[in-house]
């Protein structure tokens, strides 16, 4: 199977190089990379410049700051492959996780898998209200979608590329989390979850979700749930 692989960067001068070095080196044979640089304001365009033109690789420049969500749906139709992944372009989730995420859907066990930091492997220690605002949401989430996921909020959420393609999204920003999670559950698919490791990054390092986001998301989730 082909995993198409979308990174949206904002301000990842430092870590992008290595994050598509990083998925290039997953273990999964066939691959695609749509980078969307959201209008970092650092080197982060200049690094991406300094990569050879490859066939595996699309990079796509905002013009505009508009936000995670607007990245994903800017990459959404340019997806080639069987299965779609997010990436964050920081260092925070390890891409080496991508195939045990992608069995389940190999296996036609899942059409969904998403990869959980909170069911039973190693993680670096995360801020006590960061974790608390996750199972917060999480368990709303749930609730309304009548799902039982551990970690709604992760990046890591590896979808068939028909229903991804499929998806209607609207969220522009960290919105896209509970919107994506309430348009897949609303659409019957086997959502699987796959422990994988973390290495949470601090605020002082460049973390760029905050509280306004997670008071945003309880609204999302009202909306993508009971009213979309």
């Amino acid at each position: 199977m082909k995993l198409s692989v979308i990174i949206p960067a904002y301000n990842e001068e430092s870590t992008i190089l290595d994050m598509v070095e990083r998925v290039r080196s997953c273990g999964v044979p066939s691959l695609q990379l749509i980078v969307v640089n959201d209008c970092s304001d650092d080197g982060t365009r200049e690094k991406l410049a300094s990569l050879p033109e490859s066939d595996d690789l699309i990079i796509v420049h905002h013009e505009e700051n508009m936000g995670k969500g607007s990245a994903i749906r800017t990459a959404q139709e340019r997806v080639t492959g069987d299965v779609v992944v997010i990436q964050d372009a920081d260092l925070e989730y390890s891409p080496e996780e991508f195939p045990r995420l992608l069995k389940p859907i190999e296996d036609d066990t899942a059409d969904v898998v998403y990869g959980s930091r909170y069911s039973g492997t190693e993680i670096l220690v995360d801020s006590f209200w960061h974790y608390v605002g996750n199972k917060v949401l999480t368990t709303f989430s749930n609730m309304l979608a009548n799902v039982n996921l551990t970690d709604m909020e992760t990046c890591y959420k590896m979808i068939r590329a028909d229903i991804f393609k499929d998806l209607t999204l609207e969220c522009s920003k960290f919105g896209i989390e509970p919107e994506l999670t309430a348009k897949l559950a609303r659409r019957g698919c086997r959502i699987y979850e796959v422990p994988i490791s973390y290495n949470a990054r601090r605020f002082d390092e460049g973390k760029k979700i905050n509280w306004r986001d997670g008071v945003a998301a309880f609204w999302y989730i009202v909306k993508y749930n009971l009213f979309d």
